[in-house]
């Protein structure tokens, strides 16, 4: 990928990724690092108009296979038209979540278990993130912290958001040396310089080849 760098954020709805994803712009644009940020479901036309329905509350029938077919569309054109192409190039790309939110949200939340990860592996064309930092919260106190209206995931039922944790946490052990869970429920200056050790150790990792 010509030393390009893949940074994921992930974490339970209310886990404060946009406070985090705030720091991590900060901290490239102090280390004169250009960095794309993008999102998903999203981050093209055609991917955030399929966000549109995904998200949308009056689709409240949606069958989980469908969602989670729509997740893996998105994430293709994502992939397709600004990750391989920046990362080809050798540019930093951070993403608001990615093939893990899938996995844990659908995977686990929905119970379509290993086929989320079949569907997604023609999805992410082979484009896994270096670093994936996993917001760990328990759902509870998260979700208490979402003001203001919620989308068709967040007004979801409890146990839909406990499997999802719990689905993150079986990724975390799964693949230790990608991502990397930090404890969301305290300060923000402790999160962000706990994150700020993982972006420094992959920013070195990367100056090494």
């Amino acid at each position: 990928m010509n030393n390009g760098l893949f940074i994921t954020v992930e974490g339970p709805d209310g886990s404060g990724k946009t406070t985090q994803l705030d720091f991590i712009r900060k901290y490239f644009e102090e280390k004169g690092e250009q960095a794309i940020f993008t999102r998903e479901p999203g981050g093209t036309p055609i991917s955030e108009k399929i966000r549109g329905i995904i998200l949308d509350k009056r689709n409240e029938g949606m069958y989980p296979l469908t969602e989670a077919l729509l997740y893996a569309a998105s994430r293709a054109q994502h992939v397709a038209q600004v990750i391989k192409p920046a990362l080809e190039h050798g540019k930093t790309v951070v993403c608001d979540r990615y093939v893990d939110s899938s996995i844990a949200y659908q995977g686990s939340g929905r119970g379509l278990g290993d086929s989320v990860t079949i569907i997604n592996t023609f999805a992410i064309d082979g484009c896994i993130p270096d670093l994936t930092i996993l917001l760990r919260i328990d759902p509870e106190i998260g979700r208490a912290r979402i003001t203001g209206a919620r989308d068709r995931m967040e007004s979801e039922t409890e146990e839909f958001h406990r499997r999802v944790y719990e689905g993150y946490l079986e990724l975390e052990r799964s693949y230790p040396e990608r991502i990397k869970g930090v404890d969301a429920d305290r300060p923000v200056e402790e999160i962000t310089a706990e994150i700020e050790k993982y972006l420094d150790a992959a920013l070195e990792s990367r100056h090494e080849f």
